[in-house]
């Protein structure tokens, strides 16, 4: 009778069995990988945050622009005595103009 022979898939190891996270080299290497991901999500934000901020002032500039511009408009029409035109009265028909 001839024993079956025995190769490298027969041997038993405590490979699988292990937690990753109990090994503190793994766990070190984890935590290392989570700060540098905050550290980036964090820069990010406050990019993010910067150019709402940026948005926001520029929104803030174009409003005094339009006021400015509105209130130079009407001054120059009620010191020039200007009242809107009237608008042209409609006729029947459709007109396309080029």
């Amino acid at each position: 009778m001839t024993r079956p022979r025995r190769g490298l898939q027969n041997i038993r190891t405590l490979t699988g069995r292990v937690k990753k996270a109990t090994l503190p080299h793994e766990a070190y290497l984890r935590i290392s990988h989570i700060e540098m991901e905050k550290a980036r999500k964090t820069q990010e934000s406050e990019k993010a945050r910067q150019v709402v901020a940026d948005i926001a002032a520029r929104v803030q500039e174009i409003e005094a622009e339009k006021d400015d511009l509105l209130r130079a408009v009407g001054e120059r029409q009620f010191s020039a005595g200007l009242d809107r035109p009237e608008p042209k009265k409609k006729s029947g028909s459709f007109k396309i103009r080029y």
